[in-house]
Parts: structure tokens; sequence; C-alpha cells
């Protein structure tokens, strides 16, 4: 299965610096988006930290296991990057008055043939995109999203709170957080959204759709939704990375063993 990439920030039509990063490994089919936050350009440091050395750190370990590397490896491997990186800009914030407070959300993905490994810490998100429909893969660490687990705000509600931006769960904050990961099939034609909240808190999952079903080229499709966000408003920066699979999913090759277990009927 062969995988193409698309990736564009944007700073929107509010804001004067972008806090949003991306980084994109084609070879490697690693991607990484973060949305920073924090004072003067601390937002910004801490994205940018997340995604370049996330990135350079899991490629590197996925060119040395090669495809012999389980999914579990991997994942544990993603665990390891996102902690390195967490205690790196934990460091940075505690150590550098202009940084304090810093930290980022972010959503990472590996891609692997036939299916795609999604970790995610904060309100980034990742969306599929199969046979016209839209399916949200990632459920937000924020208040709002506890809040509608908990039965105290229906989601209709919370699309119209003020605490959209509270998150549970950023990565600097301190000196531990925790990567929820998850494996999701793929099938040929899928396409992964991965976006900051710049554009999924301009855009309804309906109008997201709407905007993937009328394109067809991921650039002509990143832009278009880019553009949407801002027509809506463009409060915040905006984010978007676009992943599509092509072609079959390799089928794994059969392990043969030579030696009878002990115990085992003849």
């Amino acid at each position: 299965m062969d995988f193409e990439f698309f990736s564009q920030t944007d700073t929107g039509r509010l804001r004067t610096n972008n806090e949003d990063s991306v980084a994109v490994d084609a070879a490697g089919g690693v991607v990484v988006l973060a949305d920073g936050m924090g004072g003067y350009n601390a937002g910004e440091v801490a994205s940018q930290m997340a995604c370049d050395f996330i990135c350079g750190e899991l490629v590197r370990w996925l060119n040395e296991a090669s495809q012999s590397a389980s999914d579990a490896d991997v994942k544990r491997a993603m665990d390891i990057c996102v902690d390195n990186a967490n205690r790196a800009i934990f460091n940075a914030a505690n150590s550098n008055p202009n940084y304090a407070g810093m930290g980022t959300t972010l959503v990472l993905a590996v891609c692997r043939a036939g299916r795609v490994l999604i970790g995610h810490i904060g309100d980034s998100r990742a969306y599929r995109w199969r046979a016209g429909q839209l399916q949200q893969i990632t459920k937000d660490h924020s208040l709002l999203q506890e809040q509608i687990d908990a039965g105290i705000l229906t989601p209709e509600q919370a699309a119209v709170s003020a605490n959209k931006n509270l998150v549970t769960r950023a990565v600097g904050v301190e000196d531990y957080v925790l990567l929820e990961t998850r494996t999701h099939e793929l099938q040929s034609g899928d396409i992964v959204m991965m976006c900051s909240d710049g554009l999924s808190d301009m855009l309804e999952d309906r109008e997201i759709a709407e905007v993937m079903a009328r394109h067809t080229t991921l650039p002509e499709l990143g832009a278009a939704l880019i553009a949407a966000a801002n027509e809506a408003g463009g409060r915040d920066n905006i984010a978007v990375t676009l992943i599509r699979a092509q072609g079959a999913p390799e089928q794994p090759a059969k392990t043969w063993w030579p030696f009878r277990r002990l115990g085992s009927p003849s």
C-alpha cells in the first residue's frame, strides 16, 4: 500500500503569529501535527519542538527497526519519542522565563501496510474519510469532552460553550503525559485528515465532509478546508495534514515454525 501526503498551516484571520506546526516524512510514513500554547512566542517554540523531535526520532527508529517491527513495537517507540519530547519542552519551559507555561497539543500518525497508528494528546484531531463518510477517530482530551461523556452537556451545547480551549492533557505542561494510541484499518482510497482546533472549532463535521466530497486532489482539498475555516471566522491558527492510502494492503508473511512445541500433540 502506498501513501500520498499533504500538509499546510495558516495563521487565520485574527492571529498575527502561527503557533501550529506540522512535520511530514513521506518515506518513513510519519506525520506529526501540533498546536502550541503559551505567552510571547512560546507556543510556536513548543509545537515546533514537538514536531521536529518526534518526527526525527521516530523516523530514525523506524529505519533501524525495518518492517520486522510489530505494531506493539511501533506504539512503544511512539510513547518513548513523545515522552522525550515532553520532557524537553517541560525542561525548556522551566529554565527560560520567556517559555514559562508553554505546551502543545499533538496528533501523530505512523502509516503501515493496510493500517495507520494514530496517537494524540489534547484536542487536535484525526478523521477518516471513506466512501463519502467522515468519521472522527480520536476523542478530545478536553473539559468539554469530559462533560459530554458525563452527560453534563450535549454535543450541541458543547459546540457553543465558552470552554472550548480547555484541554485536560498537553505536551510539555507536566513532566509526564500519556499518549493515547489506536490502530485503524485502511482501505484503498481512504483519507486520514489530521487538524488543529482552528479547523474543527470553525467547521462542523458535516461541513468538513461537504468540503471533502467536492475535491479529489490533496492540495486542493487542504486549501479548501483552510479557506472554509477562514470563511467561518478564522479565529485561530489552522493546521491540516492529509494522508491518502492507495493500492491493496500487503498480505502478512506466514511464519513457519519447524519445531513442535513441548507438550503439543504429535
